[in-house]
């Protein structure tokens, strides 16, 4: 979501939640709505504990087994931002709220987020490994093909002072501090 979207949203959220509680306040009248924002907030609770306590557990032994629970990683922020948005009073949220606790929705957004992720996760001699995709480690892009990774072995590399570089510090016309004006 491009970040010049975020003012956009938070002024038209709450603009069409004070609607749609307007309308459903008239349908069924106050006491009703507010004892329904109410409920989705118990149930929002309820729903997070249970779900994220389960995406938890599947974390924990997805590391277990040696293997990158990055399905399971997304689906427990999904769960965690579902359980926020229907703590936040409103009718719209709270949709998209219930939404994001169902299985179905989640795997839909995973799979469009999956594509879109690069997972970088540490090895076991101290280097990284970059693979496309989250969930698929041990599929590192060859470096050859990537036109913006060198690759360098020891003996390749070397560091050189430069002293016509003006980070040297040892430049031959350095005369001090200048004061442009």
């Amino acid at each position: 979501m491009p970040f010049t979207l975020i003012p956009v949203l938070l002024l038209l959220v709450p603009i069409l939640e004070i609607s749609v509680f307007i309308m459903v306040g008239n349908v069924i009248g106050l006491v009703p709505t507010l004892g329904l924002i109410l409920l989705t907030a118990i149930i929002g609770t309820a729903l997070l504990r249970y779900q994220g306590i389960g995406t938890l557990a599947r974390i924990q032994a997805e590391t277990r087994a040696g293997r990158l629970p990055g399905r399971d990683m997304i689906h427990g922020v999904m769960i965690m931002a579902a359980g926020i948005l229907l703590l936040t009073p409103g009718f719209v949220t709270d949709t998209i709220g219930f939404l994001l606790f169902v299985p179905q929705v989640r795997d839909g957004l995973w799979r469009w987020l999956r594509d879109k992720i690069v997972v970088v996760s540490a090895s076991s001699a101290g280097g990284f490994t970059m693979g496309r995709g989250a969930g698929r480690p041990g599929q590192a892009p060859d470096p050859s093909t990537r036109p913006d990774v060198v690759d360098l072995s020891q003996e390749e590399f070397s560091r050189a002072s430069n002293a016509g570089s003006p980070w040297s510090g040892d430049s031959k016309d350095d005369q001090g501090p200048r004061t442009i004006h």
